[in-house]
């Protein structure tokens, strides 16, 4: 909240400071950004040298490269927190919802990149939206859970988020405000249905990705209906 208050302090580390980090970094958050030059991730959460691990690519996209980094930064670097952080106005993401004929225009990485955000989007469905900044946010956030969709299939970092010693957090970054809106977490098993009444959040509001006997649970917000991967709640499963 520093930055968007306007009272950042970009902490800058000394000379001893910084000499204290040629040998080893400890950061305890991940970041999966965007390359935009107006999402300056150190910025927006107002930290220094060798705070957050960082890793930018257009569209916050997983790829080869992008979750190497990620699995480095969760198996090497043990951080803590993984985020996954999209923002308004996101050039990628207005461009892959451009007609596929345009994108076969583009060069083979770049379309290969378009392609693989346009796949995680309900075009039919954001097309119905008339409020362009509504439309925008949707797209993006729409992008943003695909990406951590590609997280849970990813058995390394799974493995952590299961025992308990990592949490992954889909977020959306407002340019226009400075705020960052924390949408949604993945971490470890939430109390089974018999305690289901003690939990937090509700029961319906979670997502099932086990890789083993105990699954981790994604605190979901409710682009995740859409795509079917909602259990259903105790009470709906009884009337059934």
């Amino acid at each position: 909240t520093r930055f968007w208050m306007n009272v950042a302090s970009r902490p800058e580390k000394s000379a001893f400071e910084r000499r204290a980090l040629i040998s080893k970094q400890f950061p305890s958050v991940a970041v999966l950004g965007c390359s935009d030059s107006r999402v300056p991730t150190e910025m927006i959460f107002d930290q220094g040298l060798g705070d957050i691990f960082v890793i930018r690519v257009a569209g916050n996209c997983l790829d080869t490269t992008a979750s190497a980094s990620l699995q480095y930064a969760v198996n090497h670097l043990e951080v803590k927190v993984l985020i996954v952080l999209g923002h308004e106005l996101c050039g990628a993401v207005k461009a892959a919802l451009l007609p596929k004929e345009q994108l076969e225009q583009e060069p083979a990485a770049l379309q290969d990149l378009l392609r693989n955000i346009k796949d995680g989007l309900d075009e039919n469905c954001l097309n119905l939206m008339h409020d362009s900044r509504a439309k925008d946010r949707e797209a993006v956030i729409s992008n943003v859970v695909r990406q951590v969709e590609g997280l849970t299939r990813d058995r390394s970092i799974m493995s952590k988020v299961e025992q308990g010693e990592l949490i992954i957090s889909a977020a959306f970054y407002e340019i226009s405000s400075g705020i960052v809106d924390f949408l949604s977490t993945l971490d470890k098993a939430a109390p089974s249905s018999k305690d289901a009444s003690k939990a937090t959040v509700p029961i319906e509001g979670k997502v099932d990705v086990s890789l083993g006997k105990q699954p981790a649970v994604f605190n979901n917000t409710t682009l995740l209906q859409a795509r079917g991967l909602l259990r259903a709640p105790p009470e709906a499963a009884k009337t059934k």
